[in-house]
């Protein structure tokens, strides 16, 4: 079955660049001296695929389960009780709701179809959002706990990324130090009817950021990415692992070395129970002002730069209004 990864000691690697790579990152974490071998499994993963999988990514079990957990009873409660929490508000570092159908994600790449098959929560202390409910209790420590602890293993991977890219492990913090990052949580019901012409549970797309780091639960109408080749590949959920994937301004700072992988999360076959699902992105973005910008290493006469700077500001505002119609904070 496409997407399954074959086992070692540090990288589960793959054939013909047409599966997701398994990379552990405890090298990276304990500072030792095979942190170089991941570095380059890594570079492979951003040039051949734009997906791979994370293990020894050193966030606690605890904080990940109580995030889902106090999502999930979210997600249960009355439809009505939910939509008192708006799409949109002016509390920063509040939190928004899209009801089921609300947001049609194929629209980035100018593809109409219906809305998907989830309800989303979104949050992030840079972005504008609702009052945060009564109920559940928690709902908001979670997601700030799991804010706080993803933001540790986005440091870790910003690291490799600048290193994999022939850079200073520190040359993108300047870009980070007020980053515009969020948090979603996403559930995929149980289908109770057959889907329309053309709607998925989530359309095709890429994400427009830097990276993001998903986690994911296992079931039948799960997530795919698209090989260079054109051929959909499904996405392993491994227990303990994460999903990173490239965003298309990290492309873009690549001059398109590295790829931004379309993506999209299919529907369960007919018939088969017990396919809910619920998933985790954490899209890393740089502050509003820093540029993106090619990068030199990826710059030359044979191939110069592809894309005028721009400020991650102005660049996320046309990409956030193709896909929601709304504008990232200033």
């Amino acid at each position: 079955m496409a997407g399954l990864c074959k086992p070692s000691a540090l990288m589960r690697t793959v054939s013909e660049h047409d599966e997701i790579p398994v990379i552990d990152l405890t090298p990276v974490l304990a500072g030792e001296p095979r942190a170089s071998a991941v570095v380059d499994a890594v570079r492979v993963a951003c040039e051949e695929i734009g997906f791979f999988c994370v293990t020894g990514h050193g966030v606690p079990d605890e904080v990940i389960g109580t995030l889902d957990a106090r999502a999930r009873e979210f997600f249960d409660l009355p439809d009505d009780v939910k939509r008192r929490v708006g799409r949109s508000g002016d509390e920063l570092g509040g939190v928004t709701y899209s009801p089921l159908a609300s947001e049609a994600l194929a629209a980035s790449r100018g593809e109409r179809t219906p809305g998907d098959l989830k309800q989303m929560l979104d949050y992030g202390p840079g972005w504008p959002g609702d009052a945060w409910p009564g109920e559940p209790a928690g709902l908001r420590a979670a997601h700030e706990r799991y804010f706080e602890a993803l933001g540790e293993l986005a440091a870790h991977l910003r690291r490799i990324f600048a290193l994999a890219a022939g850079l200073a492990p520190d040359a993108f913090e300047d870009s980070f130090g007020n980053h515009l990052s969020s948090l979603r949580v996403i559930d995929y019901p149980e289908p109770v009817a057959a889907p329309e012409p053309g709607q998925l549970r989530a359309g095709v797309h890429s994400d427009y950021g830097f990276l993001t780091i998903l986690r994911s639960q296992a079931s039948a109408g799960g997530l795919q990415a698209q090989s260079r080749a054109g051929r959909w590949i499904d996405v392993p959920a491994l227990d303990g692992a994460y999903v990173v994937n490239l965003g298309d301004a990290l492309m873009r700072m690549t001059n398109d070395r590295w790829v931004s992988t379309p993506h999209r999360v299919v529907n369960p076959p007919e018939g088969v129970a017990n396919t809910r699902r619920q998933s985790i992105p954490y899209f890393h973005n740089p502050d509003p002002d820093a540029l993106v910008r090619c990068l030199e290493p990826f710059v030359s006469a044979d191939r110069p730069a592809r894309y005028e700077p721009i400020s991650y500001r102005d660049y996320a505002l046309g990409m956030s209004e193709a896909t929601h119609g709304a504008s990232p904070p200033d």
